[in-house]
């Protein structure tokens, strides 16, 4: 009677994947081996990407995340726009390349490591210095009116005489 109960109660046997790969599935995986449960979910995901991606194309969603950057586009683009037509301004409104940022007084890259300076400008390590790249901005008004700002005038009332 006991070897009965545990023959009711034992796991069934392993049942071969449902593609027919010759392994054997799991019910967990939808009755799949690893190896085929992982290429469908891919697939799946691969499709719900797509649709949303055409889905977002069709219908851009949030435009309020960006109006920044869609008035700065439109603003250059106002004087060129008899020149526009409809497909150039969805081409447009995608993320430009990045430029290579050069070093303005020897022309050298410098990408990520340049110095911007306060005048305005990029340059290298060798040219960094106001006085290396004859910088014009006038270091002493700035920090006086910094100064003048961060210190006014306190004036206090007159007192009567008595």
């Amino acid at each position: 009677m006991g070897s009965e109960q545990n023959d009711s109660f034992s796991p069934s046997e392993p049942k071969l994947c449902v593609n027919g790969c010759g392994f054997f599935g799991t019910p967990s995986n939808m009755n799949l081996c690893s190896k085929c449960y992982r290429d469908i979910r891919a697939t799946e995901e691969q499709a719900a990407s797509a649709r949303s991606a055409v889905d977002k194309s069709l219908n851009p969603s949030k435009p309020e995340t960006k109006p920044p950057q869609h008035q700065s586009l439109e603003t250059v683009r106002e004087p060129s726009s008899s020149s526009a037509s409809v497909g150039d301004s969805s081409v447009g409104s995608s993320s430009d390349p990045p430029r290579a940022t050069r070093c303005l007084s020897c022309n050298k890259k410098v990408g990520v490591t340049g110095f911007k300076c306060r005048c305005g400008s990029i340059f290298c390590g060798a040219h960094r210095y106001p006085e290396s790249h004859d910088c014009e901005f006038d270091f002493k008004g700035a920090a006086r009116e910094a100064i003048a700002k961060a210190n006014p005038v306190v004036k206090a009332d007159k007192m009567e005489k008595i």
